[in-house]
């Protein structure tokens, strides 16, 4: 699909405000109600966006603590691959999880309410035997830059000006 200047505008808009109203989307781009709705419907159709959601605060909303941890699996075959991503899937705690080239097999993003928390989960996922073989555990002492807006011009480079 070929984007355009208003159609990277719409997904750029959209990452900082999820819940802007059509209108002020328009707005914002430069299009009346209509055609912005038309080009939005596109872009969902199209699977650009995958849903809309808030970011919430947790710091007010409960104590917690966030854990990067690289994760090893035992073996390397698609089964265990398989296994190990399915079991992701199972843990609530695990809010983000991506598979790495490298080093390691798999990146995990984990929220708890504190670190023993935090141990009991992976003890859990040991003894389930998912093939987890070696972990490192990284804590977030503080965030720095989150979940920001997209790069569109970065990424798109030329394609985005027409």
């Amino acid at each position: 699909m070929m984007l355009d200047k208003r159609d990277i505008q719409i997904l750029s808009v959209l990452t900082q405000e999820g819940r802007i109203t059509k209108a002020a989307l328009a707005e914002r781009i430069g299009l009346s109600p209509t055609p912005c709705w038309e080009r939005l419907k596109k872009l969902e159709k199209a699977g650009l966006i995958d849903g809309y959601g808030a970011r919430i605060n947790l710091k007010k909303l409960a104590p917690h603590v966030t854990v990067f941890v690289a994760a090893e699996i035992a073996d390397h075959t698609a089964a265990s691959f398989r296994a190990f991503e399915a079991a992701m899937g199972r843990y609530d705690e695990v809010v983000a999880c991506w598979a790495l080239g490298g080093g390691f097999d798999y990146l995990l993003q984990i929220v708890t309410r504190d670190i023993d928390a935090y141990q009991r989960l992976i003890d859990e996922m040991l003894d389930a035997r998912i093939g987890l073989s070696r972990y490192f555990t990284y804590i977030v002492t503080k965030p720095v830059k989150g979940q920001a807006g997209l790069p569109f011009d970065v990424l798109l480079g030329e394609q985005s000006g027409s």
